[in-house]
């Protein structure tokens, strides 16, 4: 099977250190970054949604701070990240300007895509950006983020977030085009597998140790990458990024390999909520609700008659009728001190109630799956 980004909706692109600084120098390469600016304007413009996940502030603020020649201790790589991250936004911002693009810069970590309520809030935040139009730029908050900066983990963010926020497209530019059955800078034989279907052990061990440089991953993690990706329903590819226009050659099918998932998006989302979620509540409906949910609407809290538990916001709860038959089950917008204040209220009368203004819905029909 053949694929490229044509038919991309929603799209993460993962960029590397040694890609966007020059390592003699640390200096950003801008004429590089002003080639995937207009990749990315071009994807605007055909209505494709992109998220940035960009490696480069620690490699950037070392040489402002005159940290270079040496390995860096754990406070030196945080000290030059945090002044190198307001260089990296700054150049982001900058260059896509040309485009009229905004820029909005989000810092995480693995923990924050991994705490529920944490990877709620997040996940609200990029999708509402993405709806104005901008250009989510994210990072790891290597500033905090201890163990990320050892381990290194751009390319294990990049998946979570296209997890969070049920992408249909990762991809990882890297200074390879893709996966080879051995490590292709010691010569032999090897050969760059085109698709991938599942990251099984045979294909772990093709990965090799990360190059010298500013590079921390290597295809180890983007192996771990891919992991996370399939289980999501979100297909991957590692493409070389050292190509001008990156983006625009990897949609003229560049050499790359495409890990390729069994299910979309969506469809992953639900059968982790349906089978790996342990409900922490219900919530009882009536019978309107009951059809309005049949006919695929989310679930409003003036459907709601009653709510049992004592869950939090994004905590997975049952959905059950009057007379105790669970019907479905999806993740609570509300904690359910709130749900039970706005039971059966229309969602026009939540702020008043509540005294903020949440969600018009106490589950949305893409945190919903019926049995």
């Amino acid at each position: 099977m053949t694929a490229t980004i044509t038919d991309a909706r929603r799209l993460v692109v993962k960029i590397g250190s040694a890609l966007l600084v020059d390592e003699r120098s640390g200096q950003i390469r801008r004429p590089w970054l002003a080639a995937l600016a207009d990749d990315i304007a071009d994807l605007r413009r055909r209505n494709v949604e992109v998220v940035l996940v960009s490696s480069g502030a620690i490699a950037v603020g070392r040489e402002h701070l005159g940290l270079t020649g040496r390995p860096l201790k754990l406070e030196e790589k945080q000290a030059a990240a945090a002044t190198g991250q307001i260089r990296l936004a700054h150049a982001y911002e900058e260059i896509l300007r040309w485009h009229d693009l905004t820029v909005a810069l989000i810092l995480l970590t693995l923990d924050d895509t991994e705490s529920r309520r944490r990877h709620l809030n997040a996940r609200s935040t990029i999708t509402q950006l993405l709806a104005l139009g901008a250009v989510p730029l994210i990072n790891e908050n290597d500033t905090v983020a201890t163990t990320e900066i050892r381990f290194g983990d751009n390319d294990r963010l990049a998946a979570r977030v296209a997890q969070m926020i049920s992408a249909d497209t990762l991809v990882l530019l890297s200074d390879i085009d893709g996966l080879y059955t051995a490590d292709p800078r010691r010569g032999g034989s090897a050969q760059r597998l085109d698709v991938v279907t599942e990251v099984t052990a045979e294909i772990e061990a093709m990965a090799g140790a990360a190059p010298p440089g500013y590079s921390s991953g290597g295809m180890i993690t983007k192996l771990k990458a891919a992991r996370i990706a399939l289980s999501a329903g979100c297909r991957m590819a590692i493409a070389r990024g050292t190509h001008r226009h990156p983006l625009r050659a990897l949609e003229q099918g560049a050499p790359c390999t495409w890990f390729l998932p069994a299910a979309e998006p969506l469809t992953a989302r639900k059968r982790w909520i349906a089978g790996a979620l342990k409900p922490m509540g219900s919530l009882t409906i009536d019978d309107g609700a009951l059809a309005a949910l049949a006919r695929g609407s989310s679930l409003l809290p003036a459907g709601v008659v009653g709510v049992v538990g004592d869950f939090q916001r994004g905590d997975a709860v049952a959905v059950r009728t009057r007379d105790g038959r669970t019907v479905g089950r999806g993740l609570s917008a509300y904690a359910a001190a709130d749900a039970r204040a706005i039971a059966g209220h229309k969602s026009g009368e939540i702020e008043t109630i509540l005294g903020f203004r949440g969600r018009d819905e106490i589950i949305h029909r893409d945190d919903l799956v019926l049995d």
